[in-house]
Parts: structure tokens; C-alpha cells; sequence
């Protein structure tokens, strides 16, 4: 085989004729095991909403999101991240609701660890 020109004009091929040896040589494989869901979370029971600047996307209280988790996990996605909505009374410049035990990340992530301890 005569190769006419240099890189990058030619790029050598060969390695790449058969599937065994495309496995082989691959850098990347993605897989649902490599996602991270993101979940927009809110207080209340029963309750979603739309994220009007994201279409199709809703933020749900804590009972539906178990729903949502359990699809992921049937999947086989393995993490979930977390996006509260927190009310307007609660923020104050320095963010003392985010570090409240009680809080809606806290009680979110209790349920979900609760019912899929290894999500």
C-alpha cells in the first residue's frame, strides 16, 4: 500500500474496516451508567409545574420525583442532580435556607436515598 501526501490530508483507515477491530480501538464508550438526570424540585405534595424558559421540562414535588427516579433507575442511570425551587420568603443574602436540615434538598434527598438507596 503506497500513501501519496501527508497529515492531515491523509488520514490512515485500515484499523477501522472491521467491527472487531473498531471495538478494540475506541476511546470512548457512553453508556446510561455515565448520565446524571437533572431534576427540578419543588415543596408540596401532588404538585408540578412548567419551567417556562426550559419546554417540556416541569418541576415536581418529591412524590412524583420518586416516580421519575424509579424510571432512571430501571434505565440504569445511576445519579440524579437536584434543582430546588425554594420560595421567596426563604432566601436571604446568605443563603441560610441552604443550610437548613430541614430544608427541601435535605428532605429530597432523604426520600429518594430512602426508597433507592443506591441512587
Amino acid at each position: 500500500m503506497q500513501t501519496l501526501g501527508q497529515y492531515p490530508h491523509i488520514r490512515m483507515r485500515r484499523m477501522r474496516r472491521d467491527a472487531f477491530s473498531r471495538d478494540l480501538m475506541r476511546e470512548h464508550v457512553l453508556t446510561p451508567a455515565d448520565f446524571i438526570y437533572p431534576v427540578f424540585v419543588l415543596d408540596g405534595k401532588n404538585r408540578s409545574e412548567e419551567v417556562k424558559s426550559m419546554p417540556g421540562v416541569q418541576r415536581k414535588t418529591l412524590d412524583k420525583v420518586l416516580a421519575e427516579a424509579e424510571q432512571c433507575m430501571k434505565l440504569g442511570i445511576p445519579a440524579i442532580a437536584l434543582f430546588p425551587v425554594i420560595d421567596a420568603p426563604l432566601k436571604s443574602l446568605d443563603a441560610r435556607e441552604a443550610y437548613n436540615p430541614d430544608g427541601l434538598v435535605p428532605r429530597v434527598v432523604a426520600g429518594l436515598k430512602k426508597r433507592f438507596p443506591e441512587l
